[in-house]
Protein backbone atom coordinates (compact mmCIF):
# COMPACT_ATOMS: atom_id res chain seq x y z
CA UNK A 1 0.00 0.00 0.00
CA UNK A 2 1.57 3.33 -0.57
CA UNK A 3 1.98 6.30 2.11
CA UNK A 4 3.44 9.68 1.82
CA UNK A 5 5.80 10.15 4.35
CA UNK A 6 7.71 13.19 5.01
CA UNK A 7 11.12 12.74 4.23
CA UNK A 8 12.86 12.11 7.29
CA UNK A 9 12.39 15.64 9.94
CA UNK A 10 11.85 17.77 6.42
CA UNK A 11 8.43 18.64 6.52
CA UNK A 12 8.93 20.42 3.60
CA UNK A 13 9.36 17.60 1.68
CA UNK A 14 7.23 14.58 0.81
CA UNK A 15 8.24 10.94 -0.42
CA UNK A 16 5.28 8.42 -2.09
CA UNK A 17 6.51 5.11 -0.01
CA UNK A 18 5.49 1.59 -0.96
CA UNK A 19 6.34 -1.20 1.30
CA UNK A 20 5.95 -4.34 -0.62
CA UNK A 21 7.65 -2.66 -3.50
CA UNK A 22 10.50 -0.26 -2.35
CA UNK A 23 10.90 2.09 1.06
CA UNK A 24 14.27 3.82 1.03
CA UNK A 25 16.83 3.27 3.31
CA UNK A 26 18.96 5.55 6.04
CA UNK A 27 21.94 4.19 3.55
CA UNK A 28 20.78 6.87 1.25
CA UNK A 29 20.11 9.41 3.26
CA UNK A 30 23.57 9.09 4.72
CA UNK A 31 25.17 9.37 1.36
CA UNK A 32 23.20 12.35 0.50
CA UNK A 33 24.05 13.88 3.77
CA UNK A 34 28.15 13.22 2.92
CA UNK A 35 27.84 14.77 -0.67
CA UNK A 36 29.31 18.16 -1.35
CA UNK A 37 28.33 20.14 -3.43
CA UNK A 38 29.70 23.72 -4.63
CA UNK A 39 27.85 26.68 -6.07
CA UNK A 40 30.22 25.52 -9.47
CA UNK A 41 28.20 22.14 -9.12
CA UNK A 42 25.90 22.09 -12.35
CA UNK A 43 24.49 18.47 -12.76
CA UNK A 44 24.06 15.75 -10.32
CA UNK A 45 23.05 11.96 -11.57
CA UNK A 46 21.77 9.16 -9.12
CA UNK A 47 22.03 5.80 -10.71
CA UNK A 48 19.37 3.41 -8.91
CA UNK A 49 17.41 6.40 -7.62
CA UNK A 50 14.60 4.55 -6.19
CA UNK A 51 12.03 6.25 -5.06
CA UNK A 52 14.07 9.26 -5.13
CA UNK A 53 15.33 9.94 -1.93
CA UNK A 54 18.79 11.28 -2.81
CA UNK A 55 17.87 13.77 -5.44
CA UNK A 56 15.04 14.83 -3.29
CA UNK A 57 16.95 15.43 -0.03
CA UNK A 58 20.35 16.90 -2.66
CA UNK A 59 18.21 20.01 -3.26
CA UNK A 60 18.45 21.03 0.15
CA UNK A 61 22.23 21.45 -0.96
CA UNK A 62 22.16 22.73 -4.90
CA UNK A 63 20.25 24.28 -7.41
CA UNK A 64 22.30 21.83 -9.73
CA UNK A 65 19.63 19.91 -12.13
CA UNK A 66 19.47 16.00 -11.12
CA UNK A 67 18.98 13.12 -13.08
CA UNK A 68 17.66 10.30 -11.00
CA UNK A 69 17.92 6.62 -12.86
CA UNK A 70 16.05 3.21 -12.06
CA UNK A 71 15.16 0.66 -14.22
CA UNK A 72 12.15 -0.50 -12.38
CA UNK A 73 8.91 1.17 -13.97
CA UNK A 74 7.22 0.92 -11.12
CA UNK A 75 9.91 2.43 -8.47
CA UNK A 76 10.66 5.22 -11.27
CA UNK A 77 6.37 6.25 -11.37
CA UNK A 78 6.75 6.63 -7.47
CA UNK A 79 10.18 8.77 -7.78
CA UNK A 80 7.58 10.85 -11.00
CA UNK A 81 4.75 11.54 -8.27
CA UNK A 82 7.20 12.87 -5.82
CA UNK A 83 8.92 14.88 -7.42
CA UNK A 84 5.69 16.59 -8.96
CA UNK A 85 4.48 16.30 -5.32
CA UNK A 86 6.83 18.87 -4.27
CA UNK A 87 7.39 20.51 -7.47
CA UNK A 88 10.42 19.83 -8.33
CA UNK A 89 9.95 18.88 -11.83
CA UNK A 90 12.33 22.03 -12.42
CA UNK A 91 15.45 20.54 -11.15
CA UNK A 92 14.92 16.72 -11.06
CA UNK A 93 14.34 14.83 -14.27
CA UNK A 94 13.69 10.57 -13.37
CA UNK A 95 14.54 8.23 -16.08
CA UNK A 96 13.23 4.76 -16.27
CA UNK A 97 16.31 2.92 -18.29
CA UNK A 98 19.09 0.53 -17.44
CA UNK A 99 22.09 2.36 -15.71
CA UNK A 100 24.35 0.23 -18.62
CA UNK A 101 24.89 2.78 -21.29
CA UNK A 102 22.76 5.61 -20.29
CA UNK A 103 25.37 7.89 -20.55
CA UNK A 104 24.43 7.13 -24.59
CA UNK A 105 21.11 8.82 -23.25
CA UNK A 106 21.51 11.71 -20.85
CA UNK A 107 25.84 12.55 -21.99
CA UNK A 108 29.09 12.13 -21.83
CA UNK A 109 31.63 13.30 -19.24
CA UNK A 110 29.06 16.46 -18.36
CA UNK A 111 27.73 15.70 -14.55
CA UNK A 112 29.98 16.91 -11.70
CA UNK A 113 28.42 14.55 -9.35
CA UNK A 114 27.47 10.85 -9.29
CA UNK A 115 25.66 9.46 -6.30
CA UNK A 116 24.51 6.14 -6.09
CA UNK A 117 23.71 3.49 -3.09
CA UNK A 118 24.03 0.06 -5.22
CA UNK A 119 22.77 -3.34 -4.70
CA UNK A 120 25.48 -4.75 -1.72
CA UNK A 121 25.00 -8.45 -2.57
CA UNK A 122 26.68 -10.41 -5.37
CA UNK A 123 24.36 -12.30 -7.24
CA UNK A 124 25.28 -16.43 -7.40
CA UNK A 125 23.09 -19.18 -7.89
CA UNK A 126 23.31 -19.88 -3.86
CA UNK A 127 22.00 -16.62 -2.79
CA UNK A 128 19.54 -15.76 -0.35
CA UNK A 129 17.44 -13.70 -2.38
CA UNK A 130 14.15 -12.64 -1.99
CA UNK A 131 10.64 -13.49 -3.29
CA UNK A 132 10.05 -9.88 -4.03
CA UNK A 133 11.48 -8.83 -7.14
CA UNK A 134 11.61 -5.31 -6.69
CA UNK A 135 13.52 -5.98 -3.69
CA UNK A 136 15.45 -8.58 -4.93
CA UNK A 137 17.30 -5.82 -8.03
CA UNK A 138 17.45 -3.14 -5.50
CA UNK A 139 19.61 -5.61 -3.01
CA UNK A 140 21.60 -7.98 -5.23
CA UNK A 141 23.28 -7.81 -8.17
CA UNK A 142 21.08 -9.02 -10.98
CA UNK A 143 20.73 -6.52 -13.29
CA UNK A 144 24.26 -4.49 -12.83
CA UNK A 145 27.35 -5.27 -11.12
CA UNK A 146 29.63 -2.69 -9.06
CA UNK A 147 32.12 -2.53 -12.11
CA UNK A 148 29.13 -2.03 -14.52
CA UNK A 149 28.81 1.19 -11.84
CA UNK A 150 32.25 2.68 -11.84
CA UNK A 151 32.79 2.05 -15.70
CA UNK A 152 29.44 3.91 -16.35
CA UNK A 153 30.23 6.45 -14.21
CA UNK A 154 33.80 7.29 -15.78
CA UNK A 155 31.57 7.98 -18.66
CA UNK A 156 29.54 10.36 -17.17
CA UNK A 157 31.75 12.47 -14.82
CA UNK A 158 33.79 15.60 -15.91
CA UNK A 159 37.42 15.18 -15.77
CA UNK A 160 37.41 16.15 -12.12
CA UNK A 161 33.89 14.82 -11.31
CA UNK A 162 33.35 13.28 -7.88
CA UNK A 163 31.64 9.79 -7.83
CA UNK A 164 30.18 9.30 -4.31
CA UNK A 165 29.13 5.93 -3.10
CA UNK A 166 27.69 4.19 0.21
CA UNK A 167 28.45 0.18 0.62
CA UNK A 168 28.80 -2.59 2.50
CA UNK A 169 32.73 -2.21 4.23
CA UNK A 170 33.46 -5.96 3.50
CA UNK A 171 33.92 -5.31 -0.26
CA UNK A 172 35.68 -1.96 0.78
CA UNK A 173 38.81 -3.64 -0.98
CA UNK A 174 36.90 -4.66 -4.12
CA UNK A 175 35.65 -1.06 -4.42
CA UNK A 176 39.28 0.48 -4.13
CA UNK A 177 40.70 -1.89 -6.30
CA UNK A 178 37.95 -0.86 -9.19
CA UNK A 179 38.28 2.49 -8.44
CA UNK A 180 42.04 2.22 -9.12
CA UNK A 181 41.24 0.26 -12.52
CA UNK A 182 39.26 3.13 -13.94
CA UNK A 183 41.41 5.95 -12.31
CA UNK A 184 39.69 7.39 -9.79
CA UNK A 185 41.14 8.24 -6.51
CA UNK A 186 39.59 8.05 -3.08
CA UNK A 187 39.60 11.24 -1.42
CA UNK A 188 37.11 11.11 1.79
CA UNK A 189 36.20 7.48 3.68
CA UNK A 190 33.65 7.19 6.48
CA UNK A 191 32.93 4.64 7.93
CA UNK A 192 29.22 3.80 9.56
CA UNK A 193 29.10 2.50 12.86
CA UNK A 194 25.64 1.00 14.15
CA UNK A 195 26.60 2.16 17.52
CA UNK A 196 28.74 4.56 19.31
CA UNK A 197 30.18 0.33 21.12
CA UNK A 198 30.43 -1.44 17.98
CA UNK A 199 33.20 -3.28 17.05
CA UNK A 200 32.54 -3.13 13.85
CA UNK A 201 31.63 -0.61 10.54
CA UNK A 202 28.60 -1.91 8.61
CA UNK A 203 28.91 0.36 5.86
CA UNK A 204 31.65 3.05 4.38
CA UNK A 205 31.25 5.99 2.40
CA UNK A 206 33.42 6.64 -0.40
CA UNK A 207 34.28 10.23 -2.17
CA UNK A 208 36.45 8.92 -5.36
CA UNK A 209 37.32 11.49 -7.99
CA UNK A 210 38.17 11.51 -11.46
CA UNK A 211 41.83 11.63 -12.66
CA UNK A 212 42.47 13.22 -9.23
CA UNK A 213 46.14 13.41 -7.54
CA UNK A 214 46.53 10.92 -4.76
CA UNK A 215 45.62 12.57 -1.11
CA UNK A 216 43.35 10.80 0.99
CA UNK A 217 41.11 11.55 4.04
CA UNK A 218 39.57 9.22 6.78
CA UNK A 219 36.83 11.39 8.60
CA UNK A 220 35.55 10.86 11.81
CA UNK A 221 33.44 7.60 11.91
CA UNK A 222 29.83 8.13 11.96
CA UNK A 223 27.40 6.71 14.45
CA UNK A 224 23.58 6.11 14.27
CA UNK A 225 22.80 5.18 18.10
CA UNK A 226 24.76 6.38 21.24
CA UNK A 227 25.46 3.50 23.49
CA UNK A 228 21.33 3.61 25.29
CA UNK A 229 20.18 2.99 21.93
CA UNK A 230 18.92 6.99 20.96
CA UNK A 231 20.20 8.46 17.83
CA UNK A 232 23.39 10.48 18.31
CA UNK A 233 23.13 14.15 18.18
CA UNK A 234 24.95 13.76 14.57
CA UNK A 235 22.09 11.00 13.26
CA UNK A 236 19.43 13.48 14.40
CA UNK A 237 20.71 16.62 12.82
CA UNK A 238 20.89 14.64 9.48
CA UNK A 239 17.56 13.61 10.51
CA UNK A 240 16.84 17.08 11.11
CA UNK A 241 14.27 16.14 14.16
CA UNK A 242 13.97 18.65 16.20
CA UNK A 243 13.90 18.25 20.19
CA UNK A 244 10.17 18.56 21.77
CA UNK A 245 10.15 21.66 23.65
Amino acid sequence: MELIHELLGYKNIKIIQDSEMFNFSTDSMQLAYFVSCSPKTNKIIDLGCGNAPIPLFLTMKTKAHIIGVDIQKGICDMAIRSVKLNHFEDQIEIINADIKDIYKKVGTNCFDIVTCNPPYFKYLETSNINKNDYLTIARHEVKITLEDIISESKKLLTEKGSLYLVHRVDRFPEIINLLSKYKFEAKRIRFMYPKVNSDEALLVLIDAKNNANPGLKILPPFYMYDENGEYTKEALDMFNYKPKS
